[in-house]
């Protein structure tokens, strides 16, 4: 059983607005997502608040992948697992074990750090480190702007200066008094140096002066050096996991 699950609602569900598909349909009380690329939350099912027996929702989005030429995947959040024991049946994998994390932040200052750049979009280079952290070929690299120019809510991207370059980045989304952390990301030659600690700690310190009382993030567990990054910044609650059902690739035939 989860512990506050009004919290972990509230969480879940900034978290699916600080990540939007652009393109979604609701399924008997599920969210499909298929915009293409390879995140995995941006292209699986997910449970609403509220929602109801999944045998429908599934069926359907089974059928919406097929015509999309896309795998199914189904997101399974620990604070509403109804689909597991059905796609535990199947021939769908287990994947990306996720934990969601959360602190309050009444206790930060708000005084910048003058070596991050804080923006309301990002610039072509954070793009470019980003596109090349992540290995992004073409059309993974514009589902991502998609993604950014999607955002409805209040935003921040930040760049970790470094001489010669840029150390860490990261944006993080406010969803009224809780800022969601995404996308952080260091090169590999300048990980365990503190750059993505300034690059997080600068988006925390600019949401307490946007009204923020609490952050919260998704880390896949089995990330050992992440996991250990947001402990040193004050995330040490775990609200809740959540995993993924991957069905097979759809056949050509």
């Amino acid at each position: 059983m989860v512990a506050e699950p009004d919290l972990a609602w509230q969480v879940e569900e900034a978290c699916l607005n600080a990540w939007p598909s652009p393109r979604q349909i609701l399924l008997d009380g599920y969210l499909l997502r298929a915009a293409g690329g390879v995140s995995k939350r941006q292209n699986s099912v997910n449970p609403m608040r509220g929602s109801g027996p999944p045998e429908p929702a599934i069926t359907a989005a089974r059928a919406v992948y097929a015509r999309l030429g896309q795998r199914p995947i189904f997101r399974i959040p620990a604070i509403a697992s109804q689909m597991e024991p059905l796609l535990g049946r199947d021939d769908y994998t287990v994947v990306d074990e996720t934990c969601t994390l959360y602190r309050p932040i009444d206790d930060l200052t708000a005084a910048p750090d003058p070596s991050v750049q804080i923006s309301t979009a990002p610039d072509a280079p954070w793009l470019a480190l980003r596109d090349a952290i992540n290995r992004a070929d073409a059309a993974a690299a514009q589902v991502f702007r998609d993604t950014v120019a999607a955002l409805m809510l209040p935003r921040a991207f930040a760049t970790a200066h470094i001489e010669g370059g840029i150390g860490a980045i990261a944006f993080g989304v406010l969803d009224r008094e809780l800022l969601v952390i995404e996308s952080v990301a260091t090169p590999g030659p300048l990980r365990g140096r503190g750059h993505a600690r300034r690059a997080v700690g600068a988006l925390l310190r600019w949401s307490r002066t946007q009204g923020a009382r609490a952050a919260c993030l998704q880390v896949v567990a089995a990330n050992t050096p992440a996991r250990a990054l947001y402990r040193g910044l004050g995330f040490e609650r775990e609200l809740y996991r959540y995993h993924y059902r991957v069905g097979p690739e759809p056949s050509d035939g």
